[in-house]
């Protein structure tokens, strides 16, 4: 998806989100939609999605939905705090990371983050506190 609404958001090249082929299918100020394929690049040792890959995923939408939300010309987003509950196994195919905020604070925005697979059913779901920084 190319970002001309939000300049600056999606610079991806030579970055995890790159590296773990994350891509976004909705980006709106109220809600980020991101896909994930589950392979190779993704798995833990025994051939699942690996839950860092989740959280990574998770992180992902948060951060980007924040920095939807903020002047990026002052501000950046980083995540602040995560967690996330992996309830359900996956093997192969795609994931989808759908994220609403919460929260939409001065400083900080808490976003929860629902992983769901093609069949919408849940494999993760994550809370995660972006800060707002000052660029300086």
């Amino acid at each position: 998806m190319e970002n001309t609404k939000y300049p600056g958001v999606l610079g991806n090249k030579e970055t995890l989100v790159e590296t773990l082929g994350i891509t976004y299918e909705e980006l709106t100020p109220d809600r980020v939609v991101c896909k994930m394929p589950v392979g190779p690049k993704t798995w833990q040792p025994y051939g699942l999605l690996h839950g860092g890959a989740s959280v990574a995923l998770a992180e992902t939408a948060a951060s980007v939905g924040t920095a939807l939300n903020i002047n990026g010309e002052t501000h950046y987003a980083v995540g602040l705090e995560i967690n996330a509950n992996h309830v359900k196994g996956k093997r192969d195919g795609i994931v989808t990371a759908t994220a609403a905020p919460l929260h939409k604070g001065r400083t900080t925005m808490v976003w929860d983050i629902r992983i769901t697979d093609e069949e919408d059913k849940l494999i993760c779901v994550s809370r995660c506190t972006v800060a707002i920084v000052k660029k300086r």
